[in-house]
Parts: C-alpha cells; sequence; structure tokens
C-alpha cells in the first residue's frame, strides 16, 4: 500500500499486560527447567555457539593480548605493555587512515540511508511488480564483493573511454580519474559502498513502514497533509527507531570498510583511500608487525564500542 492509498485502519488485537506477558514467560522457563528440558534450546544453539567461540571470540582474545606484546613467531612473544598503541596512536599514517576511515563511514552511513530510505518509499506495496522490483534493488547485497569491486573498476576507467566517464560527459564533465586520482578516490570508494549498502537498507525500511499505522497517514490526507507533509511528520517520526539500527549498522560497516577499499585501490594512490582496517592488514600480514596491528585492531574495535552504546543510550534516553 503507498502513503497515498491508505486503508481504513483496522484496530490491533488486544495485547496482554507486559507484566502478564513477563509472568508467563517466567512460568514457562520455570516449567521447562523443572521438566529436565531446559538444555533443548542450548542444544539447537550449541553449533553456531561453537563456531562463534572458536572464529569469532577466541581470535579476538588473542588479539587482545597480542596487542601488549612483540610477537615473535617461534622465538616467543615479549610483553611489551602499552608500547605497541603508543607506536600506533603517534603514526601519522595511522591518524591519517583514521580520518579516511571516519569520512568514508559517514559517507557511506547517510548516503546509503538516504537512498535506501528513497527507494523504500518508492517500492513500498504489495502489487507482484513491485516484489520483482524489490528483489533486483536487493541483488548488489547478494553479489560477492569482489565480483561488485571488479565491476566498479571497470566503470572507473579512467580514460574518455571507461563508462561513468561517457556518461558525465553528456553533461559537458570529465573525464575523471576516479579511483586514479588522489582527490575523487575515496569519493568513488564511497558511492561503491553506498550502491551496495542501500538495497540492504531499504529492506529494513520496507518492514518499518509496515509497522506505521496507516490510520495516522488517513487522518493526515483528512486534515490535507501533502505527500511530502506526511512523510516528514507521519512517517519519519515512525521510522526513529529504524533509523537508530541503521545507523548503528551502516556506521560499523563503514568502519570496517576493507574489502572494496582493498579490491579497488589498496589504500592508493598516494595512500588517499588508506583505512585503519587496510592498514592494520598490511601491519600484520606484510611488515609482520602482529603486536601494533592488534593494538589498531582493539582501537577500532573500541571505537565501535564506544559509538554502539553510545546510539543505545540515546534510544532509551528518548524513549523515557
Amino acid at each position: 500500500m503507498s502513503l497515498k492509498e491508505a486503508a481504513p485502519p483496522v484496530p490491533p488485537p488486544a495485547a496482554p499486560p507486559s507484566g502478564a506477558r513477563r509472568r508467563g514467560s517466567g512460568a514457562r522457563s520455570g516449567a521447562r527447567k523443572r521438566s529436565g528440558k531446559w538444555w533443548i534450546p542450548w542444544l539447537f544453539l550449541a553449533p553456531a555457539l561453537i563456531l562463534f567461540v572458536y572464529f569469532k571470540f577466541i581470535p579476538m582474545a588473542q588479539a587482545v593480548s597480542m596487542s601488549v606484546q612483540e610477537v615473535r613467531p617461534y622465538l616467543g612473544n615479549t610483553w611489551v605493555g602499552t608500547a605497541n598503541y603508543v607506536e600506533i596512536l603517534s603514526s601519522e599514517g595511522f591518524r591519517s587512515a583514521t580520518w579516511n576511515t571516519i569520512l568514508l563511514a559517514i559517507g557511506q552511513t547517510f548516503g546509503s540511508m538516504a537512498l535506501g530510505f528513497g527507494l523504500a518509499l518508492l517500492v513500498e506495496g504489495q502489487t507482484r511488480k513491485l516484489t520483482f522490483i524489490r528483489s533486483a534493488a536487493f541483488l548488489p547485497v547478494v553479489v560477492p564483493i569482489a565480483v561488485v569491486a571488479e565491476l566498479w573498476r571497470i566503470m572507473y576507467h579512467p580514460t574518455s573511454d571507461g563508462l561513468l566517464n561517457q556518461v558525465i560527459g553528456l553533461i559537458g564533465l570529465g573525464p575523471s580519474g576516479f579511483i586514479n586520482d588522489p582527490d575523487t578516490s575515496l569519493a568513488s570508494i564511497a558511492v561503491t559502498g553506498i550502491w551496495r549498502g542501500a538495497p540492504y537498507d531499504m529492506m529494513i525500511f520496507l518492514a518499518g513502514l509496515a509497522g506505521i499505522d496507516r490510520g495516522l497517514y488517513e487522518a493526515a490526507t483528512v486534515d490535507g497533509a501533502s505527500t511530502k507533509q506526511r512523510i516528514l511528520h507521519v512517517t519519519l517520526p515512525g521510522l526513529r527507531p529504524v533509523f537508530a539500527i541503521l545507523f548503528v549498522l551502516a556506521a560499523v560497516r563503514g568502519f570496517r570498510s576493507f574489502t572494496e577499499v582493498f579490491l579497488l585501490t589498496n589504500g592508493g594512490p598516494n595512500g588517499s583511500t588508506e583505512v585503519v582496517m587496510t592498514l592494520i592488514y598490511k601491519l600484520g600480514l606484510e611488515q609482520n608487525r602482529l603486536g601494533v596491528g592488534s593494538a589498531g585492531a582493539v582501537l577500532l574495535f573500541v571505537a565501535t564500542l564506544i559509538l554502539t552504546v553510545c546510539v543505545q543510550l540515546l534510544r532509551k534516553r528518548r524513549a523515557v
């Protein structure tokens, strides 16, 4: 259903009081424990938990341990305390990579959210044609990032024969160097990230739009509100929790940008697209400075954690 065609509101079924729900859930949990089958849910979760512990949490703990050591494979590590953190924080390359990461995260976060929100408004509805369009729009998310990077590399060809240079040539611009030009390389990577992340944001926006009370649109229409006013005063306030969740997800995605940067530019030209993840990769696996690289990874994790906690605290404060 579109914003212009609001159906008569259907009163939702009365939900039980929250206290009754909690008592019911607690009663079911207590009954399950008394019956001796409390371990069944954990049994189903065990394969995923084992994989997470082995491939996520144990490497994370090892990275924290390595960040305070000088890692010497086969020779034994030595304790260096905070020396790795001091070294990477005083590095001009790390500060430059951090600034590039912040710019890339901001551009990709707001760009993908704005494009995803616009796409969600355009494809909101129940017809079969819209279902096909939504599936087609979601394709960039499921295409391997290596394929996406190669496609964009071809489109970013820096000569006048390049696809995008031909497009901007129609309006009298270009040719541009795109990823080969230090002035435009970071923006070009941000565009690639927006193109790939916007469909994912679109699907979450569609789920949020389905939860907005249609009676509000009908009331706004009766009051003579235009489409723009319904979006500003009904849709956007109704999607506030969705924006908060998407902001965290998109920001984390932006901070962890690695594959597209590595495949498109590998940090070049002249370090203009060097981000924290590519710098950590080079420190750890190319220069064999695993301790310093681990310190950078821990700092990136702390920054992401602080951002997530701040957004959650702001959400709770507004919800009170």
